[in-house]
C-alpha cells in the first residue's frame, strides 16, 4: 500500500497561506507513481555490505556514548562534579557540532526584547506592548512587577547554596523519576538528546500541590514556596493582559487553567573550560503556557530573532536589575492558534572562570490538568482566512513526546510541530513562502514517510505546488 497525493488546495488569508492536501492510497508501483515513492523492496536490494559495516560502526559509537553518559550520570554529581574534579577540557558527550554553535550574534535593544513597566496606569498601552512582544519575538522583560527584590535575591542565593554544597548532600535528591516533586539532575533529557549541555538543575513542583517541607533541600526550604507564590501572582497579571490582547475577556486564559500548575527549575551553570565547544542549554522552546525567568547578573540567555530574507541571529538578553523575563510557551502558541509565538532560545556555557551562573525558570506548564487543549474557537475563522493550526492535545501527551525525544525533538523538529493539524504547512506565517518547505504531522498517514517536500511557484494570483519527493 502506497500513499499518493491526488489533490492540493491552497488559500491565502490574512494570517498567511494555508495548504490542504488530499491523499489516496494505491498499490501503484514506484515507477508508475513517477518515482515519488521507492518500494521497500528496492531499498532493501540496494543495501550493501559497506552500509552494514557503517551501521555496525555507528552502533558501536552509540554504545560507547551510552556508556559514557551512564558513567557520568552514575556519579550523581552533575557537571559541578566534573569541574570539581579539575577537568581542563570538555568531555565528548558535551561537545556540540560546530554548525549548531555558529549563528550571527546581534546586539540587544529594547525594540528587540522590550522592557514593559507593569506599573504604567495606561492599561491599554501595556496591553499593546504585551501583544506586540507576544506576537513577534515571544519574549519581554517586566519591571515594577510586584516580586520583591529581596525575594529574588534570596532565591538566587538559595540555588547557589544548594549546588555548591558537598556532593554527598545533593546526592539523595538526584533522580530521573519524573513522578518525584523534587528532583536534581544534569540534563533531564540526558539519554535522549544528541548532546549534553553544561548545566545542573533542580526541579520543584510548587503548585497546585507543593512538596512537604521535609521533601525540600534545606537550602531551598525557606524561600522557594514564597518565591513561587510571588511569581504566580505576577503570572496571573500577565495572563490577563495576554487574554485581553487577544480580544478575549481578561479571565479567559486563567479559566483555562494556564497558570494553575507551576514547576520551578533552578539552573546552575559551572565555569566551563572550553565554552566555545558546548552550550549551557541547547536551542529550544518552552513546554509551557508561560515562563517567568529570573537570572543573576552574569547573563547568558540568547533569543533567536528572524531578520527576514532568510537571516536569523541570536540576541543576548543582558540582565536588567530588578527585572524578570517573560516568554511565551508552546501551549500558549497552540491555544492562541499561532497568534502568540513560542520564542526559540538557548543559554551559553558559562565563560566566567571565577564563578558559576544561576537562573530560575518558573514554568506554568499545565501538568496538573487533564483537559484537552486546542486553539480557542474565537481565534479560528470558518472562511479559511484563519484556519486551525493545531489539533487538540493533552498536556500529558505533549510531555510524553518530549520525554521520549528530548529537546532534539522527533527528526530534529520542535515538539510543537508534531501537534500541528494534519495538513498544516510550515509557512503559515510567511506572506511569501520559501522555495522549499516541509509539511509536518503526516506521521499518521499510511506508509513510512513523515514529511513531504514541495516546491512553490508564483502563478498569477495563486501558488502552484509540485510534489518533489517523500523524505
Amino acid at each position: 500500500m502506497r500513499m499518493l497525493i491526488s489533490d492540493a488546495y491552497m488559500s491565502i488569508g490574512t494570517s498567511g497561506i494555508h495548504l490542504s492536501l488530499h491523499y489516496s492510497c494505491s498499490t501503484m508501483s514506484a515507477t508508475e507513481a513517477g518515482g515519488v515513492v521507492a518500494s521497500d523492496g528496492d531499498s532493501s536490494r540496494r543495501t550493501t555490505m559497506s552500509t552494514t559495516k557503517a551501521g555496525s560502526a555507528v552502533a558501536s559509537d552509540g554504545d560507547s556514548r551510552r556508556r559514557e553518559l551512564q558513567a557520568f550520570d552514575d556519579t550523581k554529581a552533575g557537571v559541578k562534579g566534573l569541574v570539581d574534579s579539575g577537568i581542563t577540557s570538555v568531555p565528548a558527550i558535551f561537545r556540540y557540532p560546530p554548525e549548531s554553535l555558529l549563528l550571527e550574534a546581534i546586539p540587544c535593544t529594547d525594540a528587540a526584547i522590550p522592557v514593559i513597566d507593569l506599573s504604567d496606569a495606561r492599561r491599554e498601552e501595556v496591553i499593546r506592548q504585551v501583544k506586540a512582544a507576544a506576537e513577534t519575538v515571544g519574549f519581554f522583560q517586566v519591571v515594577n512587577h510586584g516580586v520583591a527584590d529581596e525575594v529574588m535575591a534570596a532565591m538566587l542565593a538559595a540555588v547557589r547554596r544548594f549546588n555548591e554544597a558537598p556532593a554527598e548532600a545533593k546526592r539523595p535528591y538526584y533522580t530521573r523519576d519524573i513522578t518525584r516533586k523534587v528532583r536534581f539532575n544534569s540534563n533531564f533529557d540526558l539519554f535522549q538528546s544528541s548532546v549534553a549541555s553544561w548545566r545542573d538543575s533542580i526541579y520543584c513542583g510548587v503548585a497546585p500541590e507543593p512538596p512537604r517541607p521535609e521533601e525540600l533541600p534545606e537550602a531551598l526550604r525557606d524561600v522557594i514556596l514564597d518565591y513561587g507564590d510571588a511569581v504566580r501572582k505576577l503570572a496571573l497579571r500577565v495572563i490577563e493582559l495576554l487574554s485581553e490582547s487577544l480580544g478575549l475577556a481578561s479571565d479567559h486564559l486563567r479559566e483555562m487553567g494556564c497558570v494553575d500548575s507551576l514547576g520551578v527549575v533552578s539552573n546552575y551553570y559551572p565555569p566551563c573550560p572550553e565554552p566555545h565547544l558546548t552550550l549551557g542549554t541547547r536551542s529550544h522552546t518552552d513546554p509551557t503556557f508561560l515562563t517567568v525567568l529570573l537570572q543573576d547578573d552574569i547573563g547568558g540567555l540568547q533569543v533567536l530573532l528572524d531578520h527576514g530574507v532568510g537571516r536569523k541571529g541570536w540576541v543576548d538578553v543582558p540582565p536588567l536589575p530588578g527585572a524578570l523575563i517573560i516568554n511565551i510557551g508552546d501551549f500558549l502558541e497552540l491555544v492562541s492558534n499561532g497568534r502568540f509565538r513560542s520564542g526559540e532560545h538557548r543559554a551559553l556555557a558559562n565563560r566566567r572562570t571565577d564563578t558559576s551562573r544561576v537562573s530560575v525558570a518558573s514554568f506554568f506548564d499545565g501538568r496538573s490538568s487533564t483537559r484537552h487543549y486546542c486553539p480557542i474557537k474565537e481565534l479560528i475563522s470558518l472562511d479559511g482566512s484563519e484556519p486551525q493550526l493545531y489539533r487538540s492535545i493533552t498536556i500529558q501527551e505533549f510531555y510524553a513526546h518530549l520525554y521520549k525525544n528530548g529537546l532534539d525533538g522527533l527528526h530534529g523538529r520542535p515538539t510543537l510541530d508534531y501537534f500541528k493539524t494534519l495538513v498544516q504547512a510550515d509557512f503559515t506565517r510567511h506572506r511569501s513562502p520559501p522555495q522549499a518547505l516541509k509539511i509536518v504531522r503526516l506521521g499518521e498517514l499510511p506508509g513510512q514517510a513523515r514529511f513531504f517536500r514541495v516546491s512553490t511557484k508564483r502563478l498569477r494570483s495563486a501558488w502552484s505546488l509540485q510534489l518533489l519527493r517523500l523524505k
